[in-house]
């Protein structure tokens, strides 16, 4: 099983695609230390995320408590406390590290709506690197804003030896956002192409995975049917600052609270077994790192499958993600 576990709705960025900065979570409200020795022991992986995580006063007990429950613990932040990140990454130098970077400084700082973001956002990633955390990337959102800086960060996570994460603009309750919309699907698109013919033609296996979603991704931008079917609330659950345990951040159906139940009686009770109903007809098509890659791990064949295909062909057919 895995965990996505916002701890905060609190966040020092404007992002022009999330308005959760809108809605701020009270310190009173948010989750706290013993909520957290609720979740399941055995994960295989945690994602640690916010609104700002780092706005977290009690940030390192949260990391102390949820990595002992995991095999792996990611937390995405913006980068912009770059000595609480770097505390942290001392204290528990196995933990990963994802910085949201929207493009290059321009794009970046407009998009997120925080001054000199990019910097400290930049910073904050070469400084882990000096402190050689092994598990450091950054990611990207893509949207008709910040397409075009997409290949130039690329070729900057390459460079420096990082992960380079990416993802494409979504209306969720998570974000608090539903007016978000892609107007040049099409240049859009053809950025993620040259990505995706990239990473596919790498010598790393992962790689080769990262062509696949990326290819997915495309065929979100356009609006088609999900390539592969989500479990969201059988492997994976979101829990929000609130408590409230969810199948994703897309989903707006609760199975319950972890401030009033124990996880076991969350997971097993009959609301969770509505919610699961609820996933299978889902129609909204998310395809988001955190439902794809463990449906990815649970069944390899249709992205082998693809994979095996275009390599063989040395070139990519996307007739089969475009715009239907």
């Amino acid at each position: 099983m895995e965990a996505l576990i916002a701890i905060t709705y609190r966040c020092n960025a404007k992002c022009h695609m999330c308005n959760i900065w809108k809605s701020p979570s009270s310190p009173k409200e948010e989750i706290t230390l013993q909520d957290l020795k609720k979740i399941p022991d055995g994960l295989k992986f945690a994602n640690i995320t916010g609104g700002e995580p780092f706005l977290r006063e009690d940030i390192e007990d949260i990391v102390k408590i949820v990595s002992k429950k995991t095999k792996r613990l990611v937390i995405s932040t913006n980068g912009y406390f770059t000595d609480k990140v770097l505390k942290l990454a001392k204290k528990f130098p196995n933990t990963g590290f994802r910085i949201s970077i929207e493009g290059l400084p321009k794009s970046n700082d407009e998009l997120r709506g925080l001054k000199d973001g990019f910097d400290h956002g930049m910073r904050t990633l070469v400084k882990l690197h000096e402190l050689g955390i092994k598990d450091i990337g950054f990611g990207i959102t893509v949207n008709d804003r910040n397409a075009k800086d997409l290949m130039e960060l690329y070729g900057l996570a390459k460079w420096m030896g990082v992960e380079f994460a990416t993802a494409a603009t979504h209306n969720t309750y998570y974000f608090h956002k539903f007016d978000n919309k892609f107007i040049d699907r099409n240049g859009i698109t053809s950025e993620f192409k040259k990505l995706t013919k990239e990473l596919l033609n790498s010598k790393k296996p992962k790689e080769w995975f990262r062509a696949y979603f990326n290819y997915g991704l495309i065929n979100f931008i356009n609006g088609n049917e999900r390539l592969l079917p989500c479990e969201m609330g059988t492997d994976v659950f979101f829990m929000d600052p609130f408590g409230e345990v969810y199948p994703c951040n897309g989903m707006n159906w609760s199975m319950g609270n972890i401030k009033k139940q124990s996880f076991k009686e969350i997971w097993t009770s009959e609301q969770a077994k509505k919610v699961r109903e609820n996933v299978k007809n889902c129609k909204r098509n998310c395809w988001m790192i955190g439902s794809v890659s463990p449906a990815i791990k649970k069944d390899k064949k249709a992205a082998m499958k693809w994979i095996i295909k275009n390599k063989l062909s040395k070139d990519i057919d996307f007739s089969a993600v475009e715009k239907k």
